[in-house]
């Protein structure tokens, strides 16, 4: 719109805005929640100002607001995380505009489906909000200047007589001496310290003030005033310009200074002089005030210096056009810098050394923090209230915009002075602001020095005042429960607590700018009284509204289907029930003791009781809305652990109005035990037990079952927008063979995506029953099935559990688990091979994504073996390819989501672990056998500048004497990154190709899936592509266009500027991309074609590295961003934890929609497919390199689904250079072991980052023994091959590949039994070992087969010399011989400690065992010539055994 202007002292940036729909900005008075945007201008710096109506900057610092978009929901958050004043223009374009005076421009974004969700968002990023107490929920009162302790117990006593509803008492600033911080008037309130104890006896509870600024003067009778002493020993103040002197100025007390609470020597003063004055004055919280910071004098006592801090360059439109008004001068110094940056942080600071002092003196016991400036983050310790008021019918409207949007900043503890803080009320007016005041989250009437009281007793004990403010406030007490939960979902999830119509009801524009009725969370909606002389209020009725009930003449109003808890702590709970059209309800309820710090969790369903209410909490009256009919009889259920109990509630306890639609019984139902949790992730609520499907018919033949199921009518549809539940299913289960069933569960009615991925199954189905292992049960309701090992008994499959969801776009399905040992699922990093079954959610989407900790990464494999407590073995594969998750449970227990598809289980029984491999590999298809060259090691770098680096690689490895078969080719050797087209800077590299190979050397080149569509120049790739017409598209019904991508391909006739952000780059730099459907059979052939020119007409080449394939682009979904067709595909109902998944499944890959066509001619959606991305690339690929070689090759993908494996290999993909890295690439291999792709490795050394000496050399002796052995690293980074470090680096390099080549043969053979029999290659030791439990959690060390073990050093990161280290490792009960000293350890089954020099990795031969081997050469070309030999490791009963394969090593076929 407008040029960015950035200069020192002066900051400007504007913006178009999509809609109207502005909310947020802050702290000023807005007269309505929805911000006028004709030209308004908000400034923000905190300031001590009266809100009165203006447009003035008040107490906090706010620059975040939020926009709805339309009718849609679709709203987006701006945060500026800038602390300096500034001012912010809402123009009627709609647009923004940004001034501000220092600092950065750091904004952020923030992107949801409903404005709901980009407050929990924004709350995620600054922190949710504290919980309060449970008492701080009840209602309170408080003046300034009572005048004596006499006059405020006076006023407890009046308020009590009337039995009002009230918890809490304050005392302002006339309780102190003389208006000091941490001293009290021991004249007019001398039994102050004895004046908790007198509220405690009643259940109050006592709050008291504090203001920041510190008198200099002395105490009366002329003693120090010892807080001031002690804190300018401790220099503590706020200091002038020079840094020395402290700044002066005057506030309640006289002259006084300012604590610096951004100062560690503050905070420790601050916290010391609280705990001081609590030990002298009890009470219960803290309210702290005057902390904008305000100061009576403009900047100090003498002024403020005339510079550009104090008088700047430029000056937001701030209260009285001067920085320094009724504050610091600018120039002031704090330890996190000048005041000029810090000023509106001041109050945020003193939150945070408050929050010390409180947990110093409160300690697990939660209490309450009461501030009047703020920034975002101040909710995560303290609420707010909206300042001094005044007694007026405007002020008392304008309040709830105010709460709103306090709300939106996360401070849900929120209110305003009831009643008005300066002038007299009329009665009407406090009588309305009473009622309305009984529904603010804060709840407190507080008035001004020199003002009658107004609290409601003052009013008269029998006044209509009292009466309904007693009334309201009973309401209020009745709803805490329902409050109280909405806290806790503030502080768990971000939700709401005060809420805007617009929040529930955006498709509704009426509701916009709704800002004279508010909700409390999503179900009680509230319509008070606002203007004098009004008996019926306006009221907007929302569609959803059931019935409002009227009582002096304020609506409290209950939504359809939810419900509220009822009453107080000491009595029995109710249920408010408001039926939907469906007669359905749901709801929740958050209970804990109420007042320590930390969660205790309630549920309804309670299997173990780790806490006892002391009021023995039990619901009593259930209140149903909306049933017309009395019911003939009422019965309740009872669920317990020993069986249900179910009785009937007497018929004189039922009570039913008709013509209200109202259904009452009262019924002592169920006693309430609450459960304390610390786990991250357990679930607060459970389905019903019956919640689910039902079976409505089953046919059973000798081969199978065939069952029709049924949805659970009683509860409503899982609700989620687009995706409704089908309603009936059918299941089929399929015994195919002895040791392998199926169960697919499906929509009999509606045609819905099934995976084309084919697997080997039988023609017919097994119809022995005496043969099989298992056995298979129904359950009826909830449906469910079972499934046995008829050896053992186990249950190893039980899905009888509610919860069932198939939906259109979401499936749920939970199944108990036979034991907690369960290994798989992928592809993501994984902190053990064993899982975790503590809560943990894993998302399967696959996707360009570095390896991380819950990050999806390049693969997707449903699959795990679970390890029975028999020591039998089974594996489950889940064939679906949506995205997914997967959670496990401690029961232990499973459950599925996934986002489509069908339910299509396959299950193998093995029993032992490596024959649940086999079976499993049987069935998705046996492993590639690589060839023989492809087992040696082998290097790659992305950065590679011309062919000479290569050349002067491979000459320097020869010359060390380093075992090198593969030198591979990143995306460097292509012109602008072009598949098919040789860089200049590689001119040589075809010559230098034919060189290696011709001394046995082999090369691999890389080909990444997208093709650049912008060249000025012939690119026959691309044009041969769209002539077959290769490339994905949209849906004819919405374009006949490419989607459009971009990935590493650049525009012609361009230069790279690499020191531009990613984003830029990409924008400026990266050509269209389209990305061929390799689904199709016409690309194939594209595919083939393109290789074969490549091979015949430019290089050479033995193998292919195929990247990029899941598949990857820069950009999210297309270019421009705007994806066609149905949004939901982008943005699901449900999304898994992906990473990114606020983002959409688009994030970094093609739109959901685009249309993809599978080899049957049936068009799919990439939503259905994108997890088969690269596995319909890989046996193109794989078929290509046969055909155009004429030989077996090897391919690497890094993408990757079951079967994968039959045509490549994988590698774990863009690692790090960190021991942790190196750790887990041992179970990233295991885990591919178990997904039938033996072929594995991780780059050895790190790809990102530049690796250390020691880290690379270790992980050199460990990357000796991955199958794929591959030292690769990213641009940028140092080198890191053998060669690149020094002459020892080189030479235990060379010393542990020795080791390597020398066991090929053992090696190669392992493969050929993996592609023969679906053997394990990388084997963990408890496939081998399962009888000794010690081995199902071993994952430091790995077997070579059954035979060699590698025991890599992988421990130790910082602190271990270089020269030696000490590892332990599992020892199995079986001997086993040092490779290096063929001596026999001589321990069994324990730990052993071995020394680990730096140029030594312990490796052991399994007694019993025979290994091939052969002398190691500088290639296996040469080595393959040299006579074989044998490794002979003798059993404790002097036997062995062992077997070799041979052939030429890359022939094709048999």
């Amino acid at each position: 719109m407008a040029p960015l202007v950035f200069s020192d002292q002066y900051l400007q940036l504007s913006a178009k805005l999509p809609s109207h729909n502005i909310y947020g900005l802050g702290e000023h008075v807005h007269q309505n929640y929805r911000l006028d945007t004709n030209w308004r201008t908000w400034p923000i710096f905190t300031r001590d100002a009266f809100p009165n109506g203006g447009t003035h900057n008040l107490y906090g610092h706010y620059p975040f607001f939020l926009c709805l978009e339309d009718e849609s929901g679709k709203s987006f958050g701006v945060f500026l995380m800038n602390s300096n004043a500034m001012e912010v223009v809402l123009q009627p374009a709609p647009a923004v505009t940004y001034r501000t005076i220092g600092g950065v421009l750091d904004f952020y974004i923030l992107f949801g489906d409903t404005p709901e969700q980009v407050v929990q968002e924004f709350l995620e990023l600054i922190g949710r909000p504290v919980i309060p107490p449970y008492w701080s929920l009840g209602f309170q009162l408080s003046r300034w200047n009572y005048g004596s302790l006499a006059e405020v117990k006076a006023t407890v006593e009046r308020n009590r007589a009337t039995n009002m509803p009230y918890d809490i008492q304050y005392t302002d600033i006339d309780y102190m001496e003389d208006k000091k911080d941490f001293t009290y008037d021991k004249v007019k309130f001398s039994e102050l310290p004895q004046f908790a104890d007198y509220l405690h006896e009643k259940g109050q509870k006592y709050i008291l003030i504090l203001d920041p600024a510190v008198a200099t003067s002395k105490r009366v009778g002329n003693t120090p005033y010892e807080a001031y002493d002690r804190g300018t020993a401790q220099k503590a103040w706020v200091f002038q310009s020079d840094g020395k002197t402290p700044l002066l100025g005057e506030v309640w007390p006289g002259e006084t200074v300012f604590p610096d609470y951004t100062s560690q020597a503050c905070i420790d003063w601050w916290v010391d002089e609280y705990e001081r004055f609590y030990r002298e004055i009890k009470h219960d919280a803290l309210w702290i005030d005057m902390n904008e910071v305000a100061n009576f004098k403009k900047g100090s006592i003498n002024g403020c210096a005339d510079n550009n801090l104090n008088y700047p360059p430029y000056t937001p439109r701030v209260l009285d056009e001067v920085l320094y008004s009724k504050t610091l001068c600018m120039d002031a110094k704090q330890a996190w810098g000048n005041h000029y940056d810090v000023h509106s942080l001041y109050g945020y600071s003193m939150v945070l050394a408050t929050e010390h002092a409180l947990q110093r003196v409160f300690g697990e016991n939660r209490t309450l923090m009461l501030t009047r400036s703020s920034f975002p983050g101040v909710g995560k310790y303290s609420g707010h209230w909206l300042g001094d008021n005044g007694a007026n019918w405007n002020d008392i409207k304008w309040a709830i915009p105010g709460m709103l949007e306090f709300g939106l900043f996360g401070v849900p503890y929120i209110g305003a002075d009831i009643c008005g803080f300066f002038d007299e009320p009329s009665e009407e007016l406090c009588r309305r602001w009473m009622q309305v005041g009984a529904f603010y989250p804060f709840s407190r009437n507080h008035n001004a020095e020199g003002y009658k009281p107004q609290d409601p007793a003052a009013f008269g004990p029998d006044s209509l005042l009292v009466a309904t403010s007693k009334h309201y406030l009973e309401i209020r007490y009745t709803l805490l429960p329902y409050l109280y939960t909405l806290f806790y979902k503030a502080h768990t999830t971000g939700e709401t607590v005060v809420r805007p119509v617009m929040h529930e009801f955006f498709t509704d524009s009426n509701t916009w700018d709704v800002d004279r009725q508010f909700l409390w969370g999503k179900n009680l909606l509230i319509t008070p009284v606002l203007d004098p002389q009004v008996v019926y209020p306006d009221i907007y009725s929302c569609a959803h509204v059931l019935s409002s009930v009227l009582t002096h003449r304020i609506a409290i109003t209950c939504t359809y289907g939810v419900y509220v808890s009822v009453s107080s702590r000491l009595n029995p709970m109710g249920l408010i029930i408001a039926l939907d059209d469906n007669g359905q309800a749901a709801g929740e309820l958050f209970w804990d003791d109420g007042d320590t710090r930390g969660i205790r969790k309630l549920t309804m369903q309670v299997t173990h009781a780790g806490y006892q209410d002391p009021n023995n909490l039990k619901f009593d009256n259930i209140v149903i809305l909306g049933e017309p009919h009395r019911p003939t009889s009422v019965s309740v259920t009872h669920v317990q652990s020993s069986g249900d109990t179910t009785t009937n509630v007497p018929d004189a306890n039922i009570q039913h109005e008709g013509g209200k639609q109202f259904l009452m019984f009262h019924y002592t139902f169920l006693s309430v035990l609450i459960q304390q949790s610390t786990i991250a992730g357990v679930p607060w609520c459970y389905f019903p037990t019956d919640y689910g499907y039902s079976v409505s018919n089953s046919q059973q033949t000798l081969s199978g079952m065939t069952v029709d199921i049924n949805r659970n009518m009683r509860y409503r549809s899982s609700n989620r927008p687009g995706s409704p539940d089908i309603n009936n299913l059918r299941v089929e289960i399929i015994y195919h063979k002895s040791d392998m069933l199926q169960f697919k569960i499906w929509d009999p009615t509606t045609e819905r995506y099934e995976v084309p991925v084919e697997l080997s199954v039988p023609a017919t189905p097994d119809t022995d029953e005496n043969s099989r292992l298992y056995k298979v049960q129904i359950t009826q309701n909830p449906f469910g099935i079972q499934v046995y090992r008829k050896s053992t008994g186990t249950k190893i499959w039980d899905s009888s559990v509610p919860g069932f969801t198939f939906s259109d776009m979401f499936i749920q399905v939970s199944t108990r688990l036979a034991s907690e040992n369960i290994y798989g699922f992928g592809e993501t990093e994984h902190p053990t091979y064993r899982h975790n079954l503590d809560f943990h959610t894993w998302g399967m989407f696959s996707k360009d994504q570095p390896p991380g900790y819950k990050m999806n990464c390049y693969g997707v494999h449903p699959f795990y073996m679970g390890l029975e407590d028999t020591t039998d073995a089974h594996g489950v594969l889940l064939l679906n390819s949506n995205a997914m998750d997967v959670t496990f449970q401690p029961t232990p227990a499973l459950t599925y989501r996934t986002l489509g598809g069908i339910l299509d289980f396959y299950m193998v029984l093995g029993p032992t672990p490596e024959s649940v491999v086999q079976q499993y590999t049987e069935l998705i298809g046996r492993p590639v056998l690589p060839a023989y060259w492809s087992l040696g090691f082998q290097l790659c770098r992305y950065g590679y500048v011309n062919d000479t680096e290569i050349s002067d690689l491979y000459r320097d490895m020869k010359k060390a004497g380093i075992p090198y078969d593969v030198q591979y080719g990143d995306i460097d050797y292509m012109e602008r990154q072009l598949d098919f087209v040789l860089s200049s800077d590689f001119s040589n590299l075809p010559a230098l190709v034919d060189t290696m190979r011709g001394e046995g050397m082999r090369f691999i080149f890389i080909l990444d899936p997208a093709i650049s569509g912008n060249e000025t120049q012939p690119y026959p790739a691309f044009e041969r592509g769209v002539a077959a017409d290769v490339f994905i598209k949209w849906p004819k019904e919405l374009s006949d266009e490419i989607v459009w991508g971009k990935v590493w391909p650049d525009f012609p006739n361009v230069t790279v500027d690499e020191s531009l952000d990613w984003d830029t780059q990409v924008e400026l730099y990266r050509a269209f991309a389209a990305f061929p459907d390799f689904f199709r059979d016409t690309t194939a052939a594209w595919w083939r074609q393109e290789i074969k020119d490549f091979y015949d007409k430019t290089m050479k080449f033995d193998g292919l590295w195929i990247d990029m394939n899941e598949p990857a682009s820069f950009v999210h979904g297309t270019v421009g961003g705007k994806c066609l067709g149905n949004p939901l595909l982008e943005n699901p109902p449900y999304m898994p934890p992906l990473e990114s998944k606020h983002l959409g499944l688009n994030h970094k890959t093609l739109c959901m929609n685009s249309e993809q066509i599978l080899p049957s001619g049936k068009r799919v959606k990439h939503y259905d497919v994108h997890n088969l991305y690269g596995w319909s690339h890989t046996k193109p690929t794989y078929d290509a390199l046969l055909n155009v070689t004429g030989k077996r090759g090897i391919v690497v993908t890094r993408s990757t689904y079951p079967s994968s494996g039959k045509w490549a290999g994988h590698w774990l993909g863009d690692n790090f250079a960190a021991w942790d890295q190196l750790e887990k690439s041992i179970i990233g291999m295991m885990e591919f072991s178990l997904f039938g792709i033996p072929y594995t490795g991780a780059d050895i050394c790190g790809f990102f980052n530049p690796s250390e000496y020691e880290l690379c050399l270790r992980w050199m002796q460990l990357g000796a023994f991955y199958p794929y052995s591959r030292n690769h690293n990213g641009k940028g980074n140092p080198r890191q091959d053998p060669v690149s470090w020094d002459e020892r680096f080189a030479n235990v390099s060379r010393d542990v590949l020795n080791i390597r080549y020398t066991l090929l043969p053992y090696l190669y053979t392992l493969m050929y039994e993996a592609h023969v029999k679906g053997s394990t290659v990388v084997r963990p030791l408890l496939h081998e070992f399962v009888d000794d439990k010690n081995t199902y959690g071993v994952h430091k060390q790995f077997l070579w087969g059954p035979a060699f073990l590698i025991t890599p050093e992988s421990l130790n990161e910082m602190n271990q010399s270089l020269t030696t280290s000490m590892i332990s490792c599992t020892l199995i009960v079986c001997n086993y011989c040092r490779f290096h000293q063929a001596k026999d350890i001589g321990v069994r089954r324990q730990m052993l400690t071995m020394n680990t020099p730096l140029e030594h990795i312990n490796l052991h031969i399994r007694g019993g065992y025979i290994i091939p081997w052969q002398k190691a050469e500088p290639n296996t070309f040469f080595s393959r010539k040299n006579p074989l030999g044998l490794i002979v490791a003798l059993s404790d009963s002097n036997t062995a055994q062992g077997s070799l394969f041979w052939d030429d090593g890359e022939g094709i076929g048999k």
